[in-house]
């Protein structure tokens, strides 16, 4: 049984289990799926499955971060808070506003930049090659095209920043690993 100071079993698992799935969701989008469909698909059809799939991936992502610091903070009452728990608790926190950050903003601006891309593309016979073929017809198009030019630059910067924020929650997530197999007395 758990003492007034210890978190139950029952939150315990549950806090692995958010954890867990969020940090194995976010590596394997970032560093398998997105390169292996990159490489292997045509660019439209890997930009639209992105953009079906990188709402409900950013919204469990939130979801996740949100109930990891609820069942943080309902174990760990502020005022018996320690450095390592009030350093845990902005983890939590710079996780949570990365993800929402990502989620309500550069993740639907990439997407609907995306979208916008790949309507102009289209109406050049472009899209339909896989991964980085066919980037001298784009830079063509870039040359030619002022729309295109803007929405390969607006989608450029919102990606980065999209990625920045992923990177961080993984980041965010690793640390919060590390902080829970610290206090593991045996596996």
């Amino acid at each position: 049984m758990a003492s007034d100071t210890e978190p139950s079993n029952t939150i315990k698992l549950l806090h692995l289990l958010f954890l867990s799935t969020s940090w194995g969701m976010q590596v394997w989008v970032t560093f398998v799926a997105g390169f292996v469909m990159s490489r292997h698909l045509p660019r439209h059809t890997f930009g639209s499955i992105q953009r079906e799939l990188f709402p409900y991936y950013f919204h469990i992502s939130s979801t996740c971060a949100f109930l990891n610091l609820t069942l943080f903070a309902m174990s760990h009452p502020s005022e018996r808070l320690c450095e390592e728990h009030r350093t845990q608790t902005i983890i939590f926190l710079v996780c949570i506003a990365t993800s929402v950050l990502n989620t309500q903003c550069f993740g639907q601006v990439t997407s609907d930049t995306v979208a916008e891309l790949q309507l102009l593309e289209h109406s050049q016979g472009l899209g339909q090659e896989p991964g980085r073929a066919g980037s001298e017809p784009r830079r063509q198009l870039q040359t030619s095209s002022p729309r295109y030019r803007e929405l390969a630059r607006r989608f450029a910067l919102c990606h980065v920043l999209s990625s920045l924020c992923n990177l961080c929650c993984i980041v965010c997530n690793g640390l919060s690993l590390h902080h829970l197999a610290a206090q593991l007395s045996a596996l």
